[in-house]
């Protein structure tokens, strides 16, 4: 799975990164519900006031998902023999 990561400034002059988004295509079943809540998130980050640096989408979607749902998005798929 490929994630990526945002950094911005929020309205206080902190900068911030969210990290661990999932990219997934406009045609795959999960995509319009994580584009969805990554715009509440990013809303939310930006106008907290908390002085957090580093915010992960994932653990916030761990809270917000049913845990199947969260596992087909972010399952990572674990190599044999360490390959």
């Amino acid at each position: 799975m490929l994630l990526k990561s945002l950094e911005f400034k929020r309205s206080d002059g902190i900068q911030v990164k969210v990290t661990e988004i999932p990219v997934l295509k406009e045609d795959e079943h999960y995509f319009f519900m994580l584009h969805h809540h990554l715009q509440f998130y990013l809303k939310e980050v930006f106008s907290s006031n908390s002085r957090a640096k580093v915010y992960s989408f994932r653990h916030y979607m761990k809270r917000r998902m049913k845990w199947a749902d969260y596992q087909a998005v972010f399952h990572q798929e674990v190599l044999k023999h360490n390959a």
